[in-house]
């Protein structure tokens, strides 16, 4: 990335949309013991998984389930959600993703918070809420679905959604509720 800030990036991919390889070759990972359930075993064994997207300095980690792999997706997981918030795109496409399109149905977005398509799509959405400057009306009709839809998405991930009323009251416009 030509940026060291993650609040620009001037990349055409947001980080939280790359393939798992891509994504992969800008971190370091990390085994690490953690303490909790799984008894002995987890206490021998490096089951905890820290991952450091180096680009950002954004890390992520997961160690409550019992395999290392599984935590290692689990972290992965959270790593790109956390891209997905910090991190925005400086050059917005034209028009919503192929993937964002593909999820809108008659102006509903339909995608659960776990799926693995859903951190993408929240860096989509909070990129193109930045380029209207927070304004939920804007960013909706450009990503063809409705200002209720937009918010309800950005629930799904709290932090997202407290991201997004930090910056507008830094504007002086009220909380979205």
């Amino acid at each position: 990335m030509t940026s060291n800030s993650p609040d620009l990036l001037a990349d055409e991919i947001h980080p939280a949309c790359l393939n798992q390889d891509l994504l992969l070759k800008d971190c370091q990972i990390q085994h690490v013991r953690r303490s909790g359930p799984g008894g002995q075993h987890r206490n021998k064994v490096e089951t905890g998984v820290v991952i450091k997207h180096l680009p950002t300095g954004i890390t992520a980690e997961a160690a409550e389930k019992r395999q290392q792999g599984r935590n290692r997706s689990v972290a992965l997981f959270r790593l790109r959600i956390s891209l997905a918030i910090e991190c925005r795109l400086q050059h917005l496409a034209e028009a919503p993703s192929k993937l964002w399109q593909k999820r809108i149905l008659n102006g509903t977005l339909k995608v659960n918070s776990e799926h693995e398509e859903f951190p993408a799509l929240l860096a989509e959405a909070l990129d193109v809420l930045a380029r209207f400057e927070f304004d939920p009306k804007e960013a909706s009709q450009f990503l063809c679905c409705t200002s209720s839809q937009l918010i309800k998405f950005l629930k799904k991930e709290p932090r997202a959604f407290a991201w997004v009323n930090m910056k507008r009251q830094a504007a002086g416009m009220h909380a979205l509720k």
